[in-house]
């Protein structure tokens, strides 16, 4: 999969909206309200966010029953990965080592972890060289 668009910032509200658009799937404004009782909000709130974050092309909607049922326009993996960009940008300016040492600090991480990141920096550096020799076309 290629590198996705930017997403921007993403507010807490705005990822709660997502996180219920991709466990639930497609919801109406009132579905959307429900899931979100915790957070003792307005509808009119939600709705207002739900039309904002249509503008910023990060959800869509289709009407059914003269009903809006929206629906995420970004998946949860592309919404990961540009939080960890715009972090790792933002607080690290860019240094990708800096920022997964201070996650190794201060993060419990177990063995297992340790030898699952192990494993994926070989395979990112097996993959490196081999771009690298169909580049120089070896």
């Amino acid at each position: 999969m290629g590198r996705k668009r930017r997403l921007g910032k993403l507010g807490e509200l705005q990822l709660a909206i997502l996180q219920v658009l991709w466990e639930h799937g497609p919801c109406s404004v009132a579905d959307i309200h429900r899931r979100l009782r915790g957070r003792k909000l307005a509808y009119t709130t939600v709705a207002t966010m739900l039309r904002k974050m249509e503008a910023r092309g990060l959800v869509h909607h289709t009407v059914e029953d003269r009903r809006f049922i929206y629906h995420a326009a970004v998946d949860a993996e592309q919404a990961r990965r540009s939080a960890v960009q715009d972090l790792v940008r933002r607080y690290f300016q860019g240094d990708v080592t800096a920022a997964v040492c201070n996650l190794l600090d201060i993060a419990d991480v177990t063995p297992e972890e340790l030898k699952e990141l192990e494993e994926l920096i070989a395979r990112y550096r097996r993959r490196s060289s081999q771009e690298s020799e169909d580049e120089s076309g070896a």
